[in-house]
């Protein structure tokens, strides 16, 4: 029965290997060669590409990216832990329609979701058409903050990775919560702590797991992604994910090949820690 069952991974073997690890040992092999296009039959072998990497606007693009992607996180985490605990103290006889309610705008395209932020953050948006038309005086660009060279922007752009990527914040620390036996927080209060001291002692180590989940879920669509600084950001910042799609756009396979491979090794080591961490998925829904 298990070898029938084994037959039925076949098509998705082979996916995996044509689609995903085929074109990653090209993109690993592109690395060490020095090539136009892909000619493979003008290539050399090189370790110049390299180079790139000590570049001032590759190790830039860096640096924004870890530094939006950790503010991220940091709100996501207060953000998230507020809403997965609310969810999670609540009375609700069904937890999972909040859950649904709180998930829904993932259900929509991120690009339109993201084009839809867009519009609301500059000036004469929709929400200021409406208002105007019963009175009101509402007017907001944070696109023209002036605090530092292009902060308007970089605010932009944290708030549109932190509204697509709470859910996915919200969701582990949720499950986490739901997993703890109540008894061990009865047996706390028996011992005399307080309501505080029963979380800090109690509740919130237990949830760590999901915490840590959540993070890594956070954090690594908000360091490589490309699609929502693009929009919300209006390509004035440029992150990872903008230098690998020029890379591969102006055919410089070369370098888009090797901050993939980056950014993959990222996800790969992230996977592991998760797995470490929570080695039956408990925290995953």
């Amino acid at each position: 029965m298990n070898k029938e069952f084994k037959r039925l991974a076949y098509p998705y073997s082979v996916w995996l290997y044509v689609l995903a690890l085929f074109p990653a040992l090209v993109m690993i092999l592109l690395i060490f060669l020095d090539i136009r296009g892909i000619k493979f039959e003008e290539a050399t072998f090189t370790f110049d590409n390299f180079a790139f990497l000590g570049e001032k606007s590759t190790y830039k693009a860096f640096g924004y990216s870890f530094l939006f992607a950790f503010i991220t996180m940091a709100i996501c985490w207060f953000l998230g832990y507020l809403v997965a605990y609310w969810v999670f103290r609540s009375h609700f006889k069904n937890k999972f329609v909040i859950l649904t309610i709180l998930i829904l705008p993932m259900w929509s395209n991120i690009l339109l979701r993201n084009e839809a932020l867009k519009n609301i953050l500059e000036p004469n948006n929709i929400i200021q058409d409406l208002l105007s038309k019963i009175g009101i005086g509402y007017g907001i660009d944070i696109y023209s903050l002036g605090l530092w060279e292009n902060a308007g922007y970089h605010f932009a752009i944290i708030i549109g990775l932190v509204i697509t990527y709470l859910p996915f914040m919200i969701l582990p620390i949720y499950t986490a919560l739901e997993k703890i036996d109540y008894s061990l927080e009865e047996a706390a209060i028996d011992l005399g702590a307080s309501d505080l001291q029963k979380f800090w002692r109690v509740i919130f180590p237990l949830s760590l797991k999901g915490l840590i989940t959540g993070s890594i879920m956070v954090f690594l669509p908000s360091m490589s992604g490309f699609a929502i600084p693009e929009i919300v950001g209006k390509g004035k910042v440029v992150l990872v994910g903008k230098i690998i799609e020029q890379s591969f756009m102006y055919t410089n396979y070369n370098l888009g090949s090797m901050l993939a491979i980056i950014v993959l090794v990222l996800i790969l080591g992230s996977l592991f820690i998760v797995n470490k961490v929570d080695k039956e998925g408990e925290t995953l829904l």
